[in-house]
């Protein structure tokens, strides 16, 4: 009896200390919770802080991926920008025969477009004949060379707002006495192919009453059939319509005036007219992302003056 009471007094007794050793090593559980709490809030909330701004992060990016076109994501991958120009119109897109190297307005755009995009500009040649067919072809990814806005051409390209207005003249040989428009009836007039020179001087003609304008048709027009008070004589390019001008194989030379002020050497004049506006836009593959970057740097560019800076260091006015 005395040991079952002994046996009882010391289970109870364990009992006891048990529970003291739970409550302890409870309340020290508790006590590390707590003071390990502010640790754990804090590397939530960075980690919230760093989750909110990796979303930012991923959603500017999205953004930026979105506004970076294919096209033009393949121009900055690529690393150079490819441009069409001009390279014998002075003040436009001139290639120096000794170095190489492009000057005039349009080459100047053209390399602010590059720095637009952070790449280099590489400089193509072209005529008004070869232009679009190299833009088509994706030899070129846009064209700044005199390259005139029409509404047909919108129809199969982009264009930026005009950053040049120019108009058509005629240049010819003092010797042949042609002074006015009057005077080009029966005449042969070199051009350029693919240029609206010829359509322009055909419209000029009639509205001035000096021709007929029976089966002219503006959006069919084709310079190579019209022989109706004036014929043409299509060229590759304009120093072969000065060559042509000067050996008389034609009477007049006609396209927009700032070309013809490169071939208006003594001995040569322009008639006493200017007709039809030409206005000069950048040319870009239809809907393409290059369309709104290239119209964005023309808007800001006129608008800061430095189109007009341009216009005057190279001679434009």
């Amino acid at each position: 009896m005395r040991k079952k009471l002994v046996s009882t007094l010391m289970a109870g007794l364990m009992g006891v200390m048990l529970a003291a050793c739970g409550s302890a090593s409870a309340a020290e559980g508790a006590a590390e919770a707590v003071s390990t709490a502010p640790d754990s809030a804090e590397t939530v909330s960075t980690s919230a802080e760093e989750a909110s701004t990796e979303a930012v992060a991923t959603e500017s990016a999205s953004a930026t991926a979105g506004e970076t076109s294919e096209d033009v994501q393949a121009i900055i991958d690529r690393g150079v920008l490819r441009v069409g120009v001009k390279n014998a119109v002075i003040g436009f897109g001139y290639e120096d025969p000794l170095t190489g190297e492009y000057s005039g307005l349009e080459i100047e755009l053209a390399k602010a477009l590059a720095g637009k995009l952070g790449v280099d500009v590489e400089f193509t040649a072209v005529t008004a004949a070869t232009r679009t067919e190299l833009l088509d072809s994706g030899d070129i990814d846009c064209v700044l060379a005199t390259f005139t806005i029409t509404d047909e051409r919108k129809e199969s390209w982009d264009f930026t707002t005009p950053y040049y207005t120019d108009y058509v003249s005629v240049l010819v040989e003092d010797s042949k006495g042609i002074t006015t428009l009057e005077n080009l009836v029966d005449a042969t007039v070199g051009v350029s192919s693919g240029s609206t020179s010829a359509k322009s001087l055909v419209s000029a003609m009639i509205e001035a009453g000096l021709i007929s304008g029976d089966g002219f048709d503006p959006e069919t027009f084709d310079p190579a059939t019209w022989t109706t008070g004036v014929k043409f004589q299509q060229y590759d390019d304009y120093p072969t319509i000065s060559t042509a001008l000067s050996a008389g194989e034609v009477d007049a030379f006609c396209v927009d005036k700032s070309i013809l002020a490169i071939y208006k050497t003594e001995g040569r004049s322009y008639i006493d007219a200017e007709f039809s506006p030409q206005e000069y836009g950048i040319a870009t593959k239809k809907a393409s992302g290059l369309s709104a970057v290239t119209e964005e740097l023309v808007t800001a560019l006129l608008a800061d003056g430095t189109i007009d800076s341009l216009i005057k260091e190279n001679g434009l006015e």
